[in-house]
């Protein structure tokens, strides 16, 4: 009877552990109090001709899903202190 949730656990600690970081990029971007927002960020993309399709959090980094002005469909990522552009592990 042990072992069903013990089983549970392990899985459950994997799931949890997977859920909190599955992008490309890592920042150290510190206390979220201290990021700018997330709709600054889309604006800002949206002025340069991007088509923001989606934001989230992931891995310390705003993670973005959008279109380019040159009609490329992008992952990329964002330091959410000052919006630059951090490398991922593809480029």
């Amino acid at each position: 009877m042990k072992f069903i949730p013990a089983c549970s656990l392990v899985l459950l600690t994997f799931v949890s552990s997977a859920a909190s970081a599955t992008g490309l990029a890592t920042c150290d971007s510190g206390d979220p109090a201290n990021w700018k927002p997330q709709e600054q960020l889309q604006a800002d993309l949206e002025a340069k001709g991007w088509q923001v399709r989606r934001i989230k959090v992931d891995g310390g980094c705003y993670e973005v899903y959008a279109v380019t002005d040159e009609g490329k469909k992008v992952e990329a990522y964002f330091d959410p202190r000052d919006f630059a552009p951090v490398a991922t592990e593809e480029d």
